[in-house]
């Protein structure tokens, strides 16, 4: 007790002027929240969201019809639909085209956490940044208000610090307090020390040794995809003309009456999904594609320089029970001084992420390198009764974070995340670089910059406070009135109104019958996840194309597991064909592609690698493929992996008796995910093989 007293008394004299400082800017800040508030009261007023949403054919008319926008947005991930949001609800004319699907992206590979960024606040102090400072403050602020406008889709989470030494509890307390100050009004929940029993008793599997103690503090996290998703949404129900899977193939330009400049005045665009050629005029264009921000620069004007330079973030999908339900924790200095967070989400853990240089690619591929550092970094902050398998690795991606470039860095974890808007000689508008968190503030600023360009008559803007699609009506309970009135399973009616808000009803509508007593409605495309069929059908009307727009953004299910996605695949397309008439060709196509995107964008084929990785299987190359077939023998329809009833099936066609419970345990010795399944990496790697010769 004694001890956390000196150290408030430390913080409280270090941070005296600071606080002062901080305590005029806070009120500054509120007295602009004020002005928010009174701003947004009036756009329902200024604005009339439309009930039903535009279907996509609908939205494509409306982008080649021969009306001139005001602004036409380029990229539909989160700052490309903040973007469109922004200048819809000012008023102005807005269209949005994304080559892909909307948040296909780098918005829908994050580490799924709203923050301002302690490593972000260490580094403006250490080295007195204050542009750093800045970014930190400012993304804290947009952290409260993205709480506020998603309720559904976000929540505050307490993250833990653990001390292995004595010196940091100090050294760490007084940055972690530093951060509370910085929010200000702002902060979620203030931060707090923990015993080392305490600790423990908070996350259990944390590693004992030399444990000194820990730090909590608090954070915001949420469902990334459907976050964009949903401001996406938000932007067409206020009358945004958006389309995905529409490419800008170049741009329009014309001659300036007054300054004889060529002048960008539009773009030429096809439909990826028909061949269709069509012009989109606007008096404004904004480039907001992330980590192809230089690619449209250059389409713009060949001779630009590069401003991003892109760097790769690696995530891997571990089962929830490698973390508590509501705690995560983070790594402040890994081996390599990177910083790893290993975070409970959607039942599951999420861990990562790295950082390292990359090129740009529309489909980044996760390595195994990069799962292997991480896997290995969690093995060092657990304890070693938790064995930490590369087989546990449910899912893996890899995301692209457009930085801005600093030319006299050398490596991409000193580049500040700090956003620009640029104007080029034609009047292309350039968003680049920012994070998640600032989406809204980094879109205020591209769209104050086009009202000055172009001299809109419209006022500021309108967006802070506003609630996105799902989040007016939404409420904790609000599940339990999906239970009582459409009959649906408690887990699926609380993911339902944690992923569409008060649209979950609309979903539960369409739920199909079971043909049980309990659930009534609400059919599961995998048993152990909350999916349901009713969602395919809404996702086509949230403008879903494809399989994978399914799997991976209108549902989560490849980002949480491979294997169980690929199991709901062949349901999903024969979903989406009855909804988008689609032929047999086409239903064969959308399964290959989306069987691909597993494969590699989601971790699969690093997984399938492992099978003839010598440090994992001792066996030679014809052995491997003996036990293959051994394996196919059990697996007779394909599954991808043995229940016990395929073993009861296999021993009694060759009149083999052995008693089940002893079946259980060998079955149980092998099932390194502890799923209840024993695939086919786990198959060779426990030598099954020798059990059933």
């Amino acid at each position: 007790m004694a001890f956390q007293k000196a150290i408030r008394g430390t913080a409280l004299v270090g941070g005296g002027a600071l606080a002062t400082v901080l305590g005029l800017s806070h009120f500054a800040q509120y007295r602009r929240k004020q002005a928010n508030l009174a701003s947004v009261q009036a756009v329902d007023c200024f604005n009339i969201q439309l009930k039903e949403l535009p279907s996509r054919e609908t939205q494509l008319t409306s982008l080649q019809s021969n009306t001139e926008f005001d602004i036409l947005v380029i990229g539909g991930g989160a700052t490309g639909a903040g973007c469109a949001l922004d200048a819809v609800t000012r008023g102005l004319r807005t269209a949005l085209v994304e080559r892909d699907d909307f948040s296909s992206g780098t918005s829908s590979r994050s580490t799924k956490l709203i923050h301002g960024g302690v490593r972000y606040l260490q580094k403006a102090i250490v080295n007195l940044d204050y542009e750093q400072y800045r970014m930190v403050k400012d993304a804290l602020h947009e952290r409260a208000n993205l709480l506020e406008i998603a309720p559904h889709l976000s929540h505050a989470l307490p993250i833990m610090l653990p001390i292995y030494k004595w010196w940091q509890l100090p050294y760490y307390w007084i940055g972690i307090k530093l951060y509370d100050l910085v929010a200000g009004a702002n902060c979620l929940k203030s931060s707090y020390v923990l015993s080392k029993s305490r600790a423990l008793e908070h996350f259990p599997m944390l590693q004992k040794d030399k444990l000194v103690g820990a730090i909590v503090y608090y954070d915001g996290q949420h469902n990334d995809a459907r976050m964009n998703l949903a401001i996406a949404l938000t932007a067409a129900r206020y009358g945004a003309a958006i389309a995905n899977y529409v490419e800008v193939k170049n741009l329009l330009k014309r001659k300036d009456p007054v300054s004889g400049k060529l002048q960008v005045c539009g773009a030429r665009c096809m439909d990826m999904l028909t061949g269709c050629e069509f012009e989109v005029r606007a008096k404004c264009v904004i480039n907001a594609t992330g980590p192809f921000t230089d690619t449209l620069r250059k389409m713009d004007n060949q001779c630009t320089e590069n401003i991003c330079q892109p760097s790769a973030g690696v995530h891997i999908v571990m089962p929830g029970y490698y973390s508590p339900e509501n705690m995560g924790l983070l790594d402040p200095a890994t081996s390599d001084g990177r910083v790893i967070f290993f975070l409970p989400w959607e039942k599951m853990t999420i861990a990562g992420t790295t950082d390292s240089p990359t090129d740009i690619t529309p489909h980044p591929i996760p390595s195994e390198e990069d799962i292997n550092f991480i896997l290995n970094e969690v093995r060092n902050y657990l304890s070693c009764d938790v064995e930490v398998r590369r087989g546990d690795v449910l899912a893996a991606w890899s995301g692209i974070r457009p930085l801005v470039t600093d030319p006299s860095s050398k490596d991409t974890q000193s580049i500040s995340r700090n956003h620009v808007v640029d104007t080029s000689d034609s009047g292309l508008i350039t968003i680049a670089g920012g994070k998640w968190t600032t989406y809204r503030a980094m879109a205020e600023d591209t769209i104050d910059v086009a009202v000055k360009n172009h001299n809109f008559k419209v006022g500021p803007s309108r967006t802070a406070n506003l609630f996105l699609q799902g989040g007016k009506e939404w409420s904790p309970t609000m599940y339990i009135r999906l239970v009582q009135d459409y009959g649906l399973e408690n887990e699926v009616a609380q993911h339902l109104a944690s992923t569409y808000g008060d649209k979950a009803f609309e979903v539960a509508k369409i739920a199909s019958v079971t043909g049980k007593r309990w659930p009534i409605v609400g059919i599961r495309l995998v048993s152990e996840f909350p999916y349901i069929e009713a969602e395919v059908k809404y996702g086509i009307k949230e403008y879903a194309c494809t399989a994978v727009d399914i799997i991976s953004r209108r549902t989560r299910l490849a980002f949480l597991n491979v294997q169980a996605a690929e199991e709901a695949l062949p349901k999903i397309v024969d979903l989406m064909a009855k909804e988008l008439n689609w032929c047999e060709e086409r239903k064969k196509e959308e399964l290959e592609c989306a069987t691909r995107f597993l494969y590699y964008e989601m971790g699969y084929k690093s997984r399938s690698e492992q099978l003839t990785d010598c440090s994992e299987i001792s066996l030679q190359p014809s052995d491997i493929e003996r036990y293959k077939k051994r394996f196919h023998m059990f697996d007779k329809e394909q599954k991808g992996f043995i229940t016990i009833i395929d073993v009861q099936r296999v021993l009694e066609s060759i009149d083999i008796q052995m008693d089940e419970n002893t079946l259980h345990e060998i079955l149980n010795e092998v099932d390194l995910n502890k799923n209840g399944l024993v695939e086919l990496h786990e198959f060779l790697q426990s030598f099954l093989g020798r059990y059933f010769k």
